[in-house]
């Protein structure tokens, strides 16, 4: 296979991902639900802020890692709990995924993806543990804003994330998004 069918692949891979509705907003019915590749944009701009906020951390690594955190998602889909697939059967089936996507670039780049995607599912490192905390802070953020924008309870999405956060700033992030969540659910009681 040639090189330019193999960009092809890829422009393929990145159009799944533009086009790809992440599956949790999916099961609470969300209109225009954010994207598998706007949830992994916002991450990677959100990584490139952390420069100010963790001078230890190699934030270009951090970018990268959240560029392609979820670029298996274009072949297998957004895989959540709800599913009901084993974390294995999951694990599995991304891996395999991201080693063909890997495989339509250079081995250089490729390799660099699927290392970055196994140190990612490992968080063997302080990037991947600060990358792992920027997910399900995104995740968190935009719950927020979904509640906000459609008036629906998110619970759900805090519950489970209560004790996601263990380093800064994330732990700020966190608990300044729960106290607005709670004073526009005070103000909204309110007005009703």
């Amino acid at each position: 296979m040639s090189k330019s069918t193999q960009i092809f692949d890829l422009l393929n891979v990145l159009d799944n991902l533009k086009h790809l509705v992440r599956t949790g907003w999916k099961h609470f019915e969300i209109p225009e639900p954010e994207t598998v590749a706007g949830h992994m944009y916002r991450m990677a701009v959100l990584a490139m802020a952390l420069a100010g906020e963790d001078p230890s951390l190699d934030i270009v690594r951090c970018v990268k890692m959240a560029l392609v955190h979820d670029i298996g998602e274009a072949i297998v889909g957004d895989i959540t709990p709800r599913c009901g697939v084993s974390e294995e059967t999951k694990f599995t089936l991304e891996e395999n995924a991201v080693l063909k996507i890997a495989s339509y670039v250079g081995p250089a780049v490729g390799d660099e993806w699927e290392a970055l995607w196994r140190e990612y599912e490992a968080a063997s490192t302080p990037e991947a543990k600060a990358v792992k905390q920027l997910d399900k802070f995104d995740m968190v953020a935009q719950a927020a804003t979904y509640e906000k924008k459609y008036g629906i309870d998110l619970s759900e999405f805090f519950n489970t994330t209560t004790k996601a956060f263990s380093t800064e700033p994330f732990l700020t992030w966190n608990r300044e998004l729960r106290e607005r969540r709670t004073v526009e659910k005070s103000e909204k009681r309110e007005l009703a």
